[in-house]
């Protein structure tokens, strides 16, 4: 610190680390009082960095901060009385209680609590500006622990590569939890942003005006080139890790107590510092009797469930155009980005010349040079940036080019997309399509051949829909650009892209579809049926044909319901169906353990118990799927596995 006592800016820099510093001293102290659940992460000597830091942002300059955030969140917008109130659990908090301490939204500034995930949702919100020719910026705050997440280095690469706003700040306080980074980190901390060609600053939080001086250059480099920067800040937590998980030795502790710029301040100039501290006390006292008072938030009414009025009217379903399924989709996408400017589309080899893995995509980054571009193989990170821009007002549309790849994107899914519009309290919308091919039949093997989707069925907040070919898969994504609100995956089946619109109707059934924007399909016999087959997506024409050897064959006759909308699922077309038929066959290409068909029988029982009298469930193998393709086909269900599995039903075979 500097020789001379601090005055000015420094004076104003000092009563905002005492603000912070008592109100998580005060968050603590609750927490002991039972005032506050779960856990508090606390910045406790580290205050400077995001006061350095926040300082020298513009009003529409972002920030994304982690599980320590209440500094950052402090420094950025003042709102101490809404954080506490928040953090206490009270309808008066930024979140109405929702997010708590880690989960913080308001005015541009956002948390959440996992390590790692947060870069590639700010670079998200980076390239939302850098796409609207702003001249702000995104800052990204993390921790020396979150280095050894993969998904910060697929971010660094593509914040590099596409030269994004983006100034990630990295907090080294030398400790990830309880674990010291020479246990954990190899090699040197700004080497690892170096070697995507950011440069990198290192500064600390003793040394205050160097800190200063050094943020503010590199935020106008940032401000001024449009590129990534890192900057790392050494400090370090004088408190926890949270509440009271502390194995640091107290000699090490003590040193660092002793080197603390408040600490030194007090011994410095003691009445000012006193003051500062007093003036401190009083807000932070005044916010918590303020929350204290303050009501408690009212539980949400549920948005996510499937409707329970009567089904709405069904309407015949004419045969589709003489064209490919593929085309269908593509031409979609073409005229909704050409109807709406908040359409990005990105992925691995999505541009032409190539247009995606299934040709999905061919021809759009011509059309639409500027909103339809390559990735690299990150998935996590493409998902990520797609919550990014679908936080900014923006329409992503991610394709990830086979659905096997899911699991490497599931963080940003379950813990970010779906989680920020309810954690939020509804103060944002995270409108993003992720579109992927499942299935197998093609020989492709063990990892490019399942169908994955029950693992991403029914998560909170988000929406998943299945194509197929007798509903124009067109319109279902005409519907979903027009109203999509929420984190939505879409199923494409890799054998549904080459199947005709075109295909006719068997003889003596009728495909009908109810009315509303992603229908139930059914195929109607036109005699009494017999028994009800639910499947979804790429099982249909095989369940299309059993129905046609059952009618054919053995005078039976087959209703098949298949949803398009998997979740929030609706169960009262299938109902209607079970009642009239009391069998049902359960037909899908993934595992049946944990399926959709599983919880579509819950449901079912659930809401009429002696409905059912028969039931019978068709799944994938309990093993991996296997390339030959002999193997394959005797492992995924058929429609002579259909026939039987009825056959069995109605005669008791």
């Amino acid at each position: 610190m500097a020789e001379k006592k601090p005055t000015g800016e420094l004076h104003d820099l000092y009563r905002q680390m005492f603000l912070i510093r008592s109100m998580e001293t005060s968050l603590l102290d609750l927490f002991g009082r039972g005032e506050v659940s779960g856990t508090v992460h606390t910045c406790v000597g580290q205050e400077l960095s995001g006061l350095a830091v926040a300082r020298t942002l513009r009003k529409g300059d972002l920030v994304f901060s982690n599980h320590r955030c209440h500094g950052h969140f402090i420094a950025r917008t003042g709102d101490v009385e809404g954080l506490v109130a928040e953090v206490m659990g009270k309808r008066s908090g930024v979140c109405a209680g929702r997010g708590g301490s880690q989960h913080i939204y308001k005015d541009g500034f956002y948390s959440n609590g996992i390590q790692g995930g947060i870069v590639p949702v700010a670079a998200g919100l980076a390239l939302a500006l850098k796409l609207t020719n702003s001249d702000h910026l995104c800052v990204a705050f993390i921790g020396d622990g979150t280095l050894g997440e993969g998904v910060v280095y697929e971010t660094l690469n593509i914040a590099a590569k596409w030269g994004l706003p983006l100034l990630v700040v990295l907090e080294n306080n030398l400790y990830a939890q309880s674990t010291h980074h020479s246990q954990t980190l190899g090699g040197d901390i700004c080497a690892r942003a170096e070697a995507f060609g950011i440069e990198t600053v290192t500064a600390d939080t003793w040394d205050p005006m160097d800190l200063i001086g050094k943020v503010q250059e590199t935020v106008q480099a940032v401000r001024g080139s449009g590129r990534p920067r890192f900057l790392r800040i050494d400090t370090y937590r004088l408190n926890a890790h949270s509440k009271g998980d502390d194995d640091r030795s107290a000699a090490e502790v003590r040193s660092y107590w002793e080197k603390d710029l408040l600490t030194r301040f007090a011994k410095e100039d003691s009445p000012l510092a006193s003051r500062f501290q007093r003036e401190a006390e009083e807000r932070v006292a005044a916010a918590v009797v303020k929350a204290r008072e303050a009501a408690a938030p009212e539980p949400p009414i549920p948005s996510a469930q499937a409707p329970s009025a009567p089904c709405r009217r069904w309407i015949r379903t004419e045969p589709g155009q003489n064209r490919r399924v593929v085309s269908a989709i593509q031409g979609a996408l073409r005229r909704n980005m050409e109807r709406d400017a908040r359409i990005i589309l990105f992925g691995e080899d999505v541009s032409d010349p190539y247009g995606g893995a299934f040709k999905v995509t061919k021809g759009l980054s011509s059309r639409f040079p500027s909103r339809v571009f390559n990735t690299p193989i990150s998935e996590a990170a493409i998902v990520g940036i797609g919550n990014g821009l679908a936080l900014r007002g923006f329409l992503p549309v991610v394709e990830i080019m086979f659905g096997d790849f899911m699991g490497l994107a599931a963080d940003q899914i379950i813990n970010h997309a779906s989680k920020f519009r309810y954690m939020y309290n509804e103060q944002v919308q995270v409108p993003l399509v992720i579109r992927t091919p499942m299935g197998g039949r093609r020989g492709y093997g063990p990892t490019h051949s399942q169908s994955l989707e029950k693992h991403f069925l029914g998560i909170p907040g988000t929406m998943m829909l299945a194509l197929h070919e007798r509903y124009d898969p067109g319109a279902v994504y005409d519907s979903l650009f027009s109203r999509i609100d929420r984190p939505t995956i879409v199923i494409e089946n890799k054998l549904l892209y080459g199947a005709m619109l075109s295909r006719a109707v068997p003889a003596g059934f009728t495909w009908e579809h109810i009315d509303e924007p992603f229908p139930t399909s059914r195929l109607r016999p036109k005699s009494k049926p017999d028994a009800t087959v639910l499947c979804y997506g790429g099982m249909l024409p095989y369940a299309e044909a059993a129905a046609e050897r059952l009618f054919d064959e053995h005078e039976l006759a087959c209703e098949i319901i298949c949803p398009v909308r998997l979740y929030p699922f609706d169960p009262l077309p299938l109902l209607d169906s079970i009642r009239a038929t009391g069998r049902l066959v359960i037909a899908e290409e993934g595992v049946s353990f944990a399926g959709f068909g599983t919880e579509a029988v819950g449901e079912i029982i659930e809401a009429d118990p002696r409905c059912l009298r028969g039931l019978r469930r068709l799944g994938g193998p309990p093993h991996p799927i296997p390339a030959s393709v002999a193997l394959e086909q005797a492992a995924l269900p058929d429609a002579q596995r259909i026939v039987q599995a009825v056959l069995e039903l109605v005669h008791g075979a």
